[in-house]
């Protein structure tokens, strides 16, 4: 929570699900929730469940504020990237939990365009250009309170599994695809929602219980007509759906627990 708190801002909710604290930007959405394991080891990065998880920050200056002030602190830092559609930080937390910081381009510079999404150097001096000073305190670098989740991306077991199961059963429509490694998935022509990869996860499992993972990802349909319109298709699909008071619960091929909301019943 210390660490949350220092470099985001975040600021620590009590939910009401027993030993679980919520992270939400001051002001904002509870974006992240956190469960303590005493003991386990940290994750190694090589099972199935997380890649990283990715704050979407609402303008370019809110990046260059926080990436300033990482550097002013001697944050440690995983790389930066530039991705056509959005500018990324990427670094690691207490844990092995990888996070990545990023804001997106204006939509209509890259509509109809993901295609070009890749991994180029990141002009890190231009996006300094976006401030008067680099001398950032920590308050300033605070991610603002419209920050959100903007993506989660998954290490899975199997590539055309995950992406048959997100596309068909779930029902993302699949965007790009990089090799045979990975997979971009998205629903209203995002550039993704979901990202899935094999690199260091190939015909893996899912961590064990004594090491630091993803426990859930939460996805937040917009009713409940759509709620029963998944259930309906995982039924269709022989796969095993967990109801719950709030939603939904689906596990994916590589043994990640989803769970599905409506959006009143956030």
């Amino acid at each position: 929570m210390a660490w949350y708190d220092r470099w985001f801002g975040l600021v620590a909710h009590r939910l009401d699900d027993a030993g679980i604290v919520g992270l939400a930007p001051a002001g904002g959405q509870v974006i992240l929730e956190l469960r303590e394991h005493t003991g386990a080891d940290r994750s190694t990065g090589h099972h199935t469940g997380l890649f990283h998880f990715a704050i979407r920050v609402p303008d370019r200056v809110d990046l260059a504020r926080w990436l300033a002030h990482a550097a002013q602190q001697q944050l440690p830092l995983a790389g930066a990237a530039d991705h056509f559609v959005s500018e990324a930080i990427y670094l690691t937390d207490p844990d092995g939990h990888g996070i990545e910081i990023y804001w997106d381009r204006p939509r209509e510079t890259w509509e109809g365009r993901i295609d070009r999404m890749g991994t180029d150097p990141l002009d890190i001096n231009d996006l300094f250009a976006e401030l008067d000073s680099l001398s950032i305190s920590s308050e300033t670098a605070r991610i603002p309170t419209a920050t959100t989740m903007g993506h989660v991306h998954l290490q899975v077991a199997d590539l055309d599994a995950s992406v048959a199961f997100l596309r068909d059963v779930i029902g993302f429509d699949l965007v790009l695809e990089y090799g045979r490694d990975a997979a971009f998935l998205s629903t209203g022509g995002y550039h993704h929602d979901i990202g899935v990869n094999t690199w260091s996860s190939r015909g893996g499992t899912p961590a064990p219980e004594t090491m630091a993972r993803l426990e859930s990802v939460t996805i937040t349909l917009p009713d409940h007509d759509a709620l029963a319109a998944l259930a309906e298709r995982a039924a269709s699909a022989g796969v095993a759906v967990t109801t719950r008071a709030t939603g939904l619960a689906i596990t994916d091929p590589s043994g990640v627990n989803l769970v599905f909301t409506a959006a009143a019943a956030v």
